[in-house]
């Protein structure tokens, strides 16, 4: 079977049959150009003469690229070839699975990059007033728009397909937001009252006027000549708010889904809870947020455990270092 052949098959396949997204499937389309290209510079174009000495050297040629490319992204290219050999061997088309030896690299397990609560509010007023505030009643639609859409993303932890997804019904449950997730699953996911309010202001006073522009549609979130925000558009939304914020760090979408997992465990919730709450397949993927910072841990240690400082240590510490050296003078 032709190679280009095998993999249009197969990305029909995960497209229909598995009902992964657009964005996926687009990126499972890259890595396979780019490695059914390799083989064709060696002449290889039938899928039962790749053999894993192939599979290996070309793992070892994209691990020696220059720049040195992500973990991640090293990750993403063997999983797309993995998985178009194994569909391949399942399904009758090829006899054997070269890649059975091939072991991904692994990732450095980063820590997400989340924004303090004061920092949210920072954000979140940036982009918009607040719903009863002062300047309520005189903001600019998109400002009202803009401010709903931020505080969905942060009081829900959804992904930023999953808002710009939603359609208006999906928000008719009061306190409970339907969301679909990856793979099409729903979820239901709780509101909290500062969100509720914010998109109870755009539907009422924004909404209607930015449908008029546009073909009807049932998506909650619109663009200025009334057609579906995009992701790209909620992006530069946030990008904006971050910068008249004046937060200096890197703030995306994604930011404000690890804000909201960070400070739900911080103020107490269960990782199975937040696990439910993100629709992460495994608890393992939400346990990346359960991470204390050091100084956070011997603070804690400092002040709870019953000998961990000779109590006149603790003493002179808290007269302070004047008191320390005898009195001032």
């Amino acid at each position: 079977m032709e190679l280009e052949r095998a993999v249009e098959t197969y990305l029909r396949h995960v497209a229909l049959e598995r009902g992964l997204s657009d964005h996926t499937v687009a990126a499972y389309r890259r890595d396979l150009s780019v490695y059914t290209d390799w083989l064709g510079e060696r002449g290889v174009v039938e899928v039962e003469t790749v053999t894993p000495a192939l599979i290996a050297d070309f793992a070892a040629e994209r691990a020696s690229a220059e720049p040195p490319p992500a973990s991640s992204s090293l990750a993403r290219m063997q999983s797309s070839v993995r998985g178009l050999h194994r569909f391949l061997v399942r399904e009758g088309r090829a006899d054997a699975d070269p890649t059975g030896r091939l072991r991904p690299p692994k990732a450095p397990r980063r820590l997400p990059k989340a924004l303090t609560i004061a920092q949210v509010d920072q954000l979140l007023d940036a982009a918009g007033p607040a719903p009863g505030s002062a300047d309520a009643s005189a903001a600019e639609p998109a400002a009202v728009r803009d401010r709903a859409l931020l505080e969905l993303l942060y009081a829900t932890g959804a992904r930023v397909s999953e808002i710009v997804q939603l359609d208006v019904d999906d928000t008719a449950h009061g306190d409970l937001l339907r969301v679909r997730g990856k793979g099409d699953k729903e979820r239901i996911v709780p509101v909290g009252s500062y969100a509720r309010a914010a998109v109870e202001a755009y539907l009422t006073r924004v909404r209607p006027a930015l449908a008029a522009k546009g073909r009807a549609t049932p998506r909650l979130f619109l663009g200025v000549r009334g057609a579906p925000l995009s992701r790209q558009s909620a992006w530069l939304i946030i990008q904006a708010a971050a910068e008249k914020a004046g937060l200096t760090a890197h703030v995306s979408p994604h930011t404000l889904r690890h804000s909201f997992a960070t400070h739900l465990l911080q103020g107490g919730a269960d990782v199975r809870v937040v696990q439910e709450l993100l629709g992460h397949a495994s608890v393992s993927t939400t346990q990346i947020y359960t991470h204390v910072s050091v100084d956070a841990l011997r603070d804690v240690y400092a002040t709870s455990h019953p000998r961990a400082r000779r109590r006149d240590s603790v003493r002179s510490l808290r007269r302070g270092p004047r008191a320390q050296r005898g009195g001032g003078g």
